[in-house]
């Protein structure tokens, strides 16, 4: 067992979580039991995942999308009612991380969506550590890159082809970072990933010679959720289970 406050405050320490202005609240968002020797980890703090927790006897659950987002309304009415009401019903704390996991250089969802992928990583992509530049172990085809993905994230990834340039550096951003991709061209990338598409990425791929995989918000994100709880369970001697509830997004 280790203390609640002991281990939010090793999470916040362990990914810097004070360095980031974020769109939600980073830390403890939602109070339980004072002490935790039982973690559930997963991607997104939904009803299912929340049920998920009480089936197993979490005390405590971490997580990369948690609650609290700015511009939300702040009314505890309808799903957020239900959702906060079952964790506060069965006394399970909240733990969320979401910039500060996107950038960690170890345990973040980019450094291991790189690892996963294979990818020598060189260099973050932005300033603050978000998002990665690297290298394929030997170059591949378009084509080619997008079997990889699928392969490894079990998962087809939406490919939109940069013209015929083989691939040989990569840059990857997880979740939402589909904005990214001129930054990446920018940077002289064969490739882009990121988790979703938006319309205006197809013509930036194309026009900028960019490969550009769409690999899934979700499936993108599973990676860093589960490796923090694996670290700090390992940490603190306590158990930890990921509970990856599918998104097709």
């Amino acid at each position: 067992m280790v203390e609640l406050d002991a281990l939010v405050r090793h999470l916040d320490a362990l990914l810097d979580a004070g360095a980031f202005q974020d769109y939600c609240p980073n830390g403890l968002q939602v109070q339980g039991r004072p002490r935790v020797g039982r973690l559930v980890s997963g991607v997104t703090a939904s009803q299912a995942l929340i049920e998920a927790a009480v089936e197993r006897g979490a005390d405590a659950l971490l997580v990369h999308h948690g609650y609290f987002w700015k511009g939300e309304s702040p009314c505890i009415t309808g799903m957020k009612r239900r959702r906060l009401g079952m964790l506060l019903a069965h006394d399970i704390s909240l733990i969320a991380y979401h910039l500060p996991l996107d950038a960690h250089a170890e345990l973040g969802n980019n450094a291991q969506l790189g690892r996963l992928l294979g990818f020598v990583t060189e260099a973050p992509l932005r300033p603050d550590g978000i998002g990665c530049l690297g290298r394929l172990d030997a170059p591949q085809d378009g084509a080619a890159l997008k079997t990889r993905i699928a392969a490894r994230l079990g998962r087809e990834p939406l490919w939109i082809p940069g013209g015929d340039t083989p691939v040989r550096r990569v840059a990857w951003c997880t979740g939402g970072a589909q904005g990214m991709i001129e930054q990446a061209a920018a940077a002289g990338m064969d490739a882009f990933i990121s988790g979703e598409i938006s319309e205006q990425t197809v013509h930036v791929a194309r026009e900028a010679g960019i490969h550009y995989y769409a690999a899934g918000h979700h499936a993108t994100e599973r990676y860093g959720p589960r490796a923090l709880g694996e670290a700090v369970a390992e940490t603190f001697g306590i158990e930890h289970a990921f509970i990856d509830i599918d998104n097709p997004a």
